[in-house]
């Protein structure tokens, strides 16, 4: 290591201890021992413009161990990112752009929120999916199937640092065996093996032979022994990148809190070095003890040569674009929208609209139908299931599969891996130009609960499909049978949930997946169901709003509101007439988002819902937070136990939800 590399690499590991040290709370043991590996990988390899973060050609770098996020302010300060020295400062504190962990959309150049260890790792993976499908879509020449165009306008790498503990977490080896399969050979990890863990030595837990399991993933594994061996982690990488059928691992061994007097021990995690211990670092490894946060001006020269080197490199991609531009008009017309995120003219034009002679049928294959149309208009519409596609309805027909060493296609194939799949589609979203789903039962969106957490943090326009949404999928039973899942998606801030009650509100579900800004869950139904009629129910417009009178009294106002989502709306259909022919005037509201009708003006609410008219809420899973709605006064039909294995329509019947339950709640609510 020369002087300046050992200069630079000192002024991101004490910017990063200094930063804890004033914030008297962080994690400074990657920062020291990690830094070298991140200066070898931002100096010599990383392809970025500080200046546009958002340059769609650009490297991406997820720092999977999140807790280290004081090294990445500090590269992102150094190397000129609008990040100024006084945020460092704040690390930590309320309102700084510097949180405790790396959050998406806070700071510019933070590709990723990671936080829960693992789930980086799974973005990365669908970063570089994304990464991938496009070079195979807007490389080749749209003139001659299967040529290269000429012109590589999507060509880059995702990096990310990776720790003991993403390696532990159950994502990261989901996502490692699709990665592995998929021959994602852009995909490129840096493994800081310090063998130290919160609890201890990572011997209390996690003893296996990480390379070999690589290799068994299908991935490149190579070691470089010293951590501080620019040269050594400087071959790794040009090694990793002459591997282009198989993703890499460079496990790279190195001593947390390197220079500390807690140098290879569990305290270097979770805590500041504290004031002594920093200065006998500082003194350690050369380092002026004041001022805080000193950077040598050689240093910072050096190190914000990316700013030109940024420049220049998005200069040369855009000369590429142009020349795009010139032989293939119409497709870089495109590739500039998808960039954007904007949808083409039309986008829904093919999306069916359903007739109650098509019914009855379920809302997943509803969702199946509507989701082909969509993907004739919109080229970057790509998503999959967890080896559920026949139940789901979410094969895309008419297009490849995303495959190794083959094309790209449009259909991923995630297998038996909820939890890699939610990070996966995240880290697609957030790539940019493509729109990306993943589909499973929505009992095992419990597999997927920090990716949707996430997603809704990222405001990433993640798309979740779940189908056999409620008891009503029958013999399969209370394992498969989801009851508080609807409950708790909706208590995930910044998720909309979409219960549609018919292939028509589905269709429009859809729609409003497609434009919405963030993360959506759409609940289907495995049992068929009536169509609505489109012509008689304003069913489009009504839920966009989340919710709207589906059928109200004959004359007059009425006694009572029945209030459903999803299949039970058809349940309280029922009612209404059995109620009517009592001389009981109700009316029926299709409540399929609480998320889209909350945020409808209080005149719009107070229309659908009055405060004076009684009200009961029809839905088949826990009860809670339904009073929001009906009011204390109010009545809800839910449940408060788990299913049983019968057919459908006899587990509903026999838990409550049937035309002569609803009808009674009714007539006792009216009376009281």
């Amino acid at each position: 290591m020369n002087d300046l590399d050992q200069l630079c690499v000192n002024t991101l590991r004490f910017l990063s201890v200094d930063a804890v040290e004033q914030a008297k709370s962080g994690h400074p043991g990657l920062p020291l021992g990690a830094a070298p590996i991140a200066y070898v990988l931002w100096d010599r390899f990383l392809r970025h413009n500080p200046r546009d973060p958002a340059w769609f050609n650009r490297d991406r770098f997820i720092l999977s161990a999140g807790h280290g996020s004081a090294l990445l302010y500090s590269l992102l300060h150094v190397t000129g990112y609008d990040l100024p020295l006084q945020q460092l400062q704040r690390f930590r504190q309320w309102g700084s752009m510097t949180p405790g962990h790396p959050e998406h959309g806070d700071t510019p150049g933070v590709e990723a929120t990671t936080g829960p260890l693992g789930q980086g790792f799974g973005m990365g993976v669908g970063m570089a999916m994304a990464e991938r499908f496009l070079a195979d879509y807007f490389n080749m020449s749209p003139e001659r199937a299967g040529q290269r165009a000429g012109f590589d306008l999507v060509d880059h790498y995702t990096y990310a640092i990776v720790s003991d503990g993403d390696l532990m977490e159950g994502v990261a080896s989901e996502a490692a065996s699709l990665a592995g399969r998929l021959g994602l050979g852009k995909l490129i990890y840096l493994y800081d093996d310090n063998d130290i863990s919160i609890e201890g030595h990572t011997d209390l837990t996690f003893t296996e032979d990480v390379g070999r399991r690589f290799e068994a993933y299908g991935w490149q594994v190579s070691s470089v022994e010293d951590g501080n061996d620019l040269a050594a982690i400087e071959k790794a990488i040009r090694a990793a990148q002459g591997e282009t059928e198989s993703p890499s691992l460079i496990i790279v061994r190195t001593h947390i809190g390197y220079g500390s007097p807690k140098q290879d021990m569990a305290e270097a995690h979770g805590e500041p070095l504290g004031p002594e211990a920093a200065q006998e670092t500082k003194k350690k490894l050369g380092w002026p003890l004041e001022p805080a946060f000193h950077i040598p001006d050689e240093a910072l020269a050096h190190l914000r040569e990316a700013v030109q080197r940024g420049a220049q490199l998005e200069a040369g991609w855009q000369e590429r674009l142009d020349a795009y531009r010139q032989h293939y008009p119409d497709r870089a017309a495109e590739f500039d929208q998808v960039v954007r995120g904007e949808l083409p003219e039309h986008w829904d034009a093919d999306v069916p609209a359903f007739a109650p002679d098509d019914g009855p049928m379920a809302t997943r294959e509803a969702s199946g139908k509507v989701m082909n149309g969509l993907a004739r208009r919109l080229p970057t519409f790509i998503g999959g299931s967890a080896d559920l596609a026949p139940s789901t309805k979410t094969l895309l027909e008419d297009y490849d599969e995303f495959i190794s060493g083959g094309s790209a296609g449009r259909n991923i194939r995630f297998g038996v891996r909820e939890h890699a799949m939610g990070a996966i589609v995240n880290g697609m979203a957030l790539h940019g130009g493509v729109i990306p789903y993943g589909a499973t039962f929505l009992i095992f969106s419990d597999y997927m609960r920090p990716s949707l957490r996430l997603a809704s943090m990222m405001r990433a326009h993640s798309i979740f499909v779940y189908t056999h949404d409620s008891i009503g999928l029958g013999e399969d039973g209370p394992t498969h049978q989801p009851v508080e899942h609807l409950m708790s998606l909706r208590a995930i801030p910044g998720l909309t949930l979409l219960r549609p009650a018919d292939a028509n509100e589905t269709a429009a579900a859809w729609r409003v997946a497609i434009e919405h800004d963030g993360p959506v869950a759409l609940a289907l139904t495995r049992q068929k169901l009536p169509v609505l009629d489109s012509a008689r129910h304003g069913i489009a417009e009504g839920l966009t709003k989340g919710a709207y009178v589906l059928a109200d009294a004959e004359a007059g106002a009425p006694d009572v509101i029945l209030i459903a989502t999803g299949s039970e709306v058809h349940l309280v259909l029922a009612a209404r007439e059995e109620l009517a022919a009592r001389g009981v005037p109700a009316r029926v509201v299709s409540m399929p988002s609480w998320e889209l009708f909350d945020e409808q003006p209080a005149n719009y609410r107070e229309h659908v819902l009055p405060p004076a008219i009684p009200k009961l809420a029809v839905e088949a899973g826990v009860p809670r937070g339904w009073h929001d709605y009906v009011g204390d006064k109010g009545d809800v039909i839910g449940l408060q136990r788990f299913g049983a294995s019968a057919p459908g329509d006899v587990v509903m019947e026999q838990l409550g939800f049937s035309v002569d339950h609803v009808v009674e709640r009714a007539l006792a609510l009216r009376r009281r």
